[in-house]
């Protein structure tokens, strides 16, 4: 994303930037996310928080929305596989409780990896029920967390690997698993709309707005198989009834679209100023 923003930029090419304003602390993906911000020329935020803190780093506000998250719009057609056809497609069955896991490379912790992996498996072994683990994203690193995964799985018979759901089945499983365990982005955005239980592990999505089906726990193994046992607890998930994804402000989709049919790409959106004041 920063190469595309960086080569449009002496072109005069006007860019629009989605999730600006957004804090992930743990990440280079921080410092990435706000240049994007300043090259950019028109926002969609997806909370009226980022909204406001996007307009605080100078944007003009007549060019700043609050829009919601896109991933959202089409959550319920792409979580439609059934149990049936899910378990075909990954030839296993879903025992009656099960797990979710992805934990991707902290980049700004990347010399940590292997003790975060190996944390991380050592308390989804502990919680002795199946668990369908994906592998990490390209981050630095990502390679240790695919070794330490495989070791577990030869070790655990519980460890169901998937090398990569696809959207598709990675959204249907949320439906029937238990919870989430691990660090990805899917369990801060979209996991609220499920109302599904998420143990949230270190630094990664800190500092992101999310729903109180999150868990917030630390890499040690006893923080995450204690933040397991309370996602799984009948009580916990009861809390979970009203839940409302803070993520969602009607379809953003439709809404970017129609701001983009309106807003006037010439040179005076091109010649930003700082808008002080907010």
């Amino acid at each position: 994303m920063l190469a595309a923003t960086i080569a449009a930029l002496p072109f005069k090419i006007p860019v629009a930037h989605l999730h600006g304003g957004e804090s992930t602390e743990g990440l280079i993906d921080e410092a990435i996310r706000h240049s994007i911000t300043k090259m950019s020329h028109i926002h969609f935020t997806s909370t009226e928080f980022y909204r406001e803190r996007v307009m605080r780093m100078g944007e003009n506000p007549k060019l700043v929305y609050n829009t919601g998250s896109v991933s959202l719009d089409n959550l319920e057609s792409e979580a439609s596989l059934s149990k049936d056809q899910l378990e075909k497609e990954l030839d296993f069955k879903l025992e009656e409780k099960c797990l979710l896991a992805t934990l991707h490379p902290v980049t700004l912790e990347f010399e940590n990896t292997r003790w975060h992996a190996q944390q991380w498996l050592k308390a989804i072994a502990c919680a002795n029920i199946q668990t369908i683990v994906t592998y990490p994203n390209a981050d630095t690193h990502g390679s240790i967390i695919i070794e330490e995964i495989k070791k577990a799985a030869a070790e655990n018979k519980n460890i169901k690997i998937v090398m990569n759901l696809g959207k598709k089945r990675y959204f249907s499983m949320m439906k029937y698993c238990q919870a989430m365990v691990g660090n990805s982005s899917s369990g801060i955005i979209e996991s609220a709309s499920f109302k599904l239980p998420v143990i949230n592990i270190g630094n990664r999505q800190r500092g992101r707005i999310h729903s109180f089906n999150v868990i917030d726990v630390g890499h040690s193994y006893e923080e995450i198989e204690m933040g397991i046992k309370t996602a799984l607890s009948s009580e916990f998930k009861e809390s979970l009834k009203d839940l409302k994804n803070p993520y969602v402000n009607g379809i953003a989709s439709k809404k970017m679209v129609d701001i983009l049919e309106t807003v006037p790409l010439n040179l005076q959106l091109i010649e930003k100023k700082f808008y002080d004041g907010l």
